[in-house]
């Protein structure tokens, strides 16, 4: 027979992740710490795992993400019946999170939330993660959704086709004339790039592509870590970038870019990954956000 998970130790283990340290545990549950470790031991003795990394700040282990994954789904849970109930606070709203990339968030994304309804009413926590690593903040629990690149749903969630995202390989004119004359292939292992973060391999991959497999972009990298900010540091000048085409397409018909290899671009497909819940303020986003893709994305 499986043994039950006893709430007080799963919302304890929650508490402890999200506090950081046992004794700001206590302090949140009003318990004492001895309290709190007594819990977390009972759980993990109850599970036959170690759920937790005792270090500063405490971090959940590998079989400790479930069980906080589960705890935030079932706060998820509670929060929705108490609202149905009409036991909330009057007008208080479902706070609902979600993982985006930074090209989402400055393209598409936010015009998808203003298609949400007034009710219920809802407030958003976005968090800005690059669209390979969303995923990890699902099979964390620190999110209760994401916009990712995989089409492999994290245990626990469902996963939806959203669209492509297209991108340019452009530069401003000036650049393009000074940095990319002769064979491309061999001018973009040499020309100045600009990335987004030190994860940021998209125009490495660029390269590769052209060039079958070998090199990379230059080595003199401008790092800008906002989409905005990446965009304005092509267009003055600084290097060439992988720019979503939505970005791209009005600095383009002004003159301001150069589509310098106009028979390449790159499309990144993506993906909507939620919780499995039957959460109203969930289901109502999910929609919004998959009917702005239908109509910005590319098929």
């Amino acid at each position: 027979m499986m043994p039950e998970l006893p709430l007080d130790q799963v919302r304890t283990l929650l508490a402890v992740i999200d506090e950081g340290t046992f004794d700001a545990a206590a302090a949140a549950l009003h318990v004492t710490p001895s309290a709190v470790s007594q819990r977390v031991k009972a759980l993990e003795q109850r599970t036959g795992r170690v759920l937790l990394q005792r270090t500063k700040p405490v971090r959940p282990t590998e079989s400790g993400e479930v069980l906080v994954r589960f705890a935030r789904q079932l706060a998820r849970l509670e929060s929705d019946a108490r609202g149905e109930l009409g036991m909330n606070g009057t007008g208080e709203p479902t706070r609902v999170s979600v993982a985006v990339n930074a090209d989402s968030l400055a393209t598409w994304f936010l015009r998808a939330l203003r298609r949400v309804p007034p009710e219920p009413v809802i407030c958003f926590e976005l968090r800005r993660e690059d669209e390979d690593h969303t995923a990890a903040l699902l099979r964390e629990g620190q999110v209760m959704a994401a916009v990712t690149s995989s089409p492999d749903p994290v245990p626990g969630c469902s996963v939806r086709a959203l669209g492509r995202m297209r991108y340019l390989p452009v530069a401003a004119p000036e650049f393009t004339a000074s940095h990319l004359t002769g064979p491309l292939r061999d001018a973009l292992t040499e020309a100045p790039v600009v990335v987004f973060d030190r994860r940021d391999d998209f125009q490495d991959a660029f390269v590769q592509r052209l060039r079958r497999g070998q090199g990379a972009a230059g080595a003199l990298r401008h790092y800008v870590p906002t989409s905005e900010g990446f965009v304005e540091a092509v267009t003055v000048g600084l290097g060439w970038g992988m720019v979503p085409e939505a970005q791209a397409e009005p600095l383009l018909h002004a003159g301001r870019l150069v589509h310098f290899a106009p028979e390449h671009w790159v499309d990144v497909p993506l993906y909507w990954q939620q919780w499995k819940l039957d959460s109203p303020a969930l289901v109502t986003v999910a929609e919004a956000v998959a009917g702005a893709a239908r109509e910005t994305l590319r098929g």
